[in-house]
């Protein structure tokens, strides 16, 4: 049986898109420039990385299936942040929201990279946007290449 494995070389012609919420700019735009800095760290140039911004965590979904649907991407990285408060809508939208970006991986068998931080407190986000913690945008875009390489590699 072949072992098949991806890696960092982005698939020829590939165009990746970074869809972003607004909610929590600090922390998503730090997610952002992670992604867009490991795309182009790794080969992607400028004009092969599409960067769309919706209203929150919420919306992501919708428009990465979208993005889908309209088969120009190898791979979606979704960006958000939904920190919990007072409330159960944190629960509503980051369970949510990451079950919609999974059923749009699986409906499509397009790559969709989660890298919508669902935190207890901003602290905790600051930690993953660039902090102790690393830049999850970063982990979100490498893991988009190594998808995107792996299924360009199967029969």
């Amino acid at each position: 049986m072949p072992h098949y494995e991806g890696d960092l070389r982005s698939p020829d012609g590939a165009r990746f898109a970074i869809i972003a919420s607004r909610w929590n700019p600090r922390i998503t735009d730090t997610l952002v420039a992670g992604a867009r800095k490991t795309f182009a760290d790794n080969g992607v140039t400028e004009a092969a990385i599409d960067v769309i911004r919706v209203p929150g965590a919420w919306e992501l979904p919708v428009l990465a299936a979208r993005l889908a649907a309209g088969g120009q991407h190898a791979a979606v990285v979704a960006l958000g942040c939904v920190v919990r408060g007072d409330t159960r809508h944190y629960e509503h939208v980051a369970d949510y929201c990451a079950e919609g970006l999974m059923r749009v991986s699986l409906d499509y068998g397009l790559p969709v990279a989660n890298g919508v931080l669902a935190v207890e407190r901003h602290e905790d986000a600051e930690a993953r946007a660039g902090g102790s913690h690393g830049n999850k945008g970063e982990d979100a875009a490498l893991a988009a290449l190594e998808m995107s390489h792996l299924l360009e590699q199967l029969p």
